[in-house]
């Protein structure tokens, strides 16, 4: 079905350019040899239009040479999908509308939309479901670079040269994180191949083209500038994107964004997209994350990253004056919790600390850490600034190896908390006994109060404080009984902000809440 719809649209497309064409060739014959449209039958042209024309004739800036010299090394990847996967991809791709977007969703629902989740795809005679994706030759040995989501699911796997030849590829090595695979092709040619420029240099307004394989079409350019570095989309735990507005489409994915050098300083790798088509926002992987990870994927077949052990969030300005810090600079990231035995844990970080510097880079957002994290390799040292109880010092952690059964989605940062709302405080506290403890699965090492009732509207539940959350601390001291947790709250009155930390099926976050001078919830204003 999707097959058949992009064939009708192809086909009104081509039906409409013939129209255009038919209209000019029409037009043609009633002008004479070097005569301007504007002018009337007969007339001998003025010295402005010889002059307008001379204009029109000054040869304009082209990228054909840029394209010509590296287009031979960029690649369409074709993949058959494992059945299971080709089933999903089917439903997937039936939204007759051609949209990314399932039904009933908006677009921030599905804020990006990846080009090959949804590619052109279509039944073969076999009954195999093809995907097409784009990726680059980067080494004359047949490595080919393209997204990990392009072939994750793949059962066979062909490169396709721009002179239509066909090679099958075996995927040298994938990693999840950074979205970026490795896939190497043997051919008894020369093979023609770009190579990966330093994306640090990139600047917003830097020229940039991009080449790839929309909709399955072939080789195909387009160009744009650098619209904003280092963006996060909440893709993984590395997000650092370069944001273009060279038109890129479905079938781009994996596909090289090259500078004007012809050097590579991105991975097409996702868009977003109310409609499905290209709304001039898509975001590259930098070269230099996907150097780091090419390296290890030739050399391991996988990709080893560092590990610190925190679990960190964002600082609210609610939370900045908990701690005794500045709300109007509420920058660093907020340790919610350290794995025992980790990096983190060896090196005297605890849970509560602000972290504002990492190898000496200021950790502006709670993004920036895992980034510097990453970027520090396993066993080398990382000096660390961390702000405790309104002072700072500096620890050093040596990096370990993440744990393989962390998932990305722990490794993301913790989300904050929802916001200080101007209401009653609204919840209601009970002791953690062993009843509750076993009810709510509560691990043994974890004390404090449970919330029971949360109040509609109240503040409790303006902060999201749920019913079954855990008050570990208040203020960073440890709480026992309901009644130790509301002296604890009528004590931090005088300050007008208290910091509670909880514990919610496991996981650890802290909360602002804004007190008056009775002990009720304040305006956070």
């Amino acid at each position: 079905m999707t097959s058949t719809l992009i064939e009708m649209k192809a086909g009104r497309t081509r039906w409409r350019f013939a129209g255009t064409v038919v209209a000019v060739l029409v037009l043609t014959p009633t002008l004479s040899r070097g005569q301007s449209p504007g002018e009337p039958s007969g007339t001998v042209p003025s010295d402005l239009t010889r002059q307008t024309q001379s204009e029109i004739n000054i040869q304009l800036p082209t990228l054909a040479p840029l394209v010509e010299r590296v287009m031979p090394a960029v690649v369409n990847i074709s993949v058959q999908l494992k059945e299971q996967a080709a089933t999903q991809s089917e439903g997937d791709a039936s939204n007759e509308s051609g949209s990314p977007l399932e039904p009933g969703s908006t677009p921030f629902d599905q804020f990006l939309k990846r080009f090959f989740g949804q590619p052109f795809q279509f039944r073969n005679p076999a009954e195999k479901v093809i995907a097409l994706g784009s990726g680059f030759i980067i080494g004359p040995a047949g490595e080919v670079v393209t997204n990990n989501h392009v072939v994750a699911n793949a059962d066979k796997v062909t490169v396709i040269l721009q002179d239509n030849s066909r090679h099958t590829a075996r995927v040298a090595g994938r990693d999840e994180k950074t979205d970026i695979a490795l896939l190497k092709i043997d051919s008894r040619q020369n093979l023609p191949y770009v190579t990966l420029g330093n994306s640090d240099d990139a600047r917003v307004g830097d020229w940039v083209v991009a080449v790839g394989n929309p909709f399955g079409l072939g080789g195909s350019v387009t160009a744009g500038i650098i619209s904003a570095l280092g963006r996060d989309i909440n893709e993984g735990p590395y997000d650092d994107f370069l944001q273009i507005d060279a038109p890129i489409n479905r079938g781009n994915s994996g596909g090289p964004t090259f500078n004007l050098h012809g050097q590579v300083i991105g991975i097409n790798t996702a868009i977003y997209s109310p409609s499905g088509g290209s709304v001039g926002i898509g975001f590259a992987v930098p070269s230099n994350i996907a150097e780091r990870v090419v390296r290890q994927l030739k050399e391991h077949g996988h990709v080893t990253w560092g590990w610190l052990g925190v679990a960190v969030q964002s600082i609210t300005p609610a939370i900045a004056r908990s701690l005794g810090l500045d709300p109007d600079q509420a920058t660093g990231a907020l340790v919610a919790s350290v794995s025992p035995d980790s990096p983190a844990a060896k090196a005297g970080i605890r849970q509560g600390d602000v972290i504002s510097t990492a190898a000496g880079h200021e950790v502006k957002t709670v993004h920036d850490l895992p980034r510097l994290v990453a970027a520090t390799p396993v066993g080398g040292k990382l000096q660390l600034t961390i702000i405790r109880e309104r002072r700072q010092q500096t620890v050093e952690a040596t990096i370990g190896q993440m744990p393989q059964q962390i998932s990305s989605a722990q490794s993301k940062a913790a989300s904050p908390a929802g916001g200080s709302a101007a209401a009653a405080l609204g919840m209601e506290l009970l002791p953690l006994d062993a009843q509750l403890r076993k009810e709510l699965n509560v691990a043994k090492d974890v004390n404090g109060v449970v919330v029971g009732r949360v109040e509609a509207n109240s503040a409790a539940s303006e902060l999201g404080i749920e019913s079954g959350d855990v008050i570990e601390s208040v203020d960073q001291k440890p709480v026992a009984p309901p009644d130790e947790a509301a002296t604890r709250l009528k004590d931090a009155s005088d300050r007008g902000n208290v910091l509670l930390l909880l514990n919610r099926r496991g996981a650890n976050r802290f909360v602002a809440l804004p007190l008056n001078k009775n002990g009720t919830a304040g305006s956070s204003r």
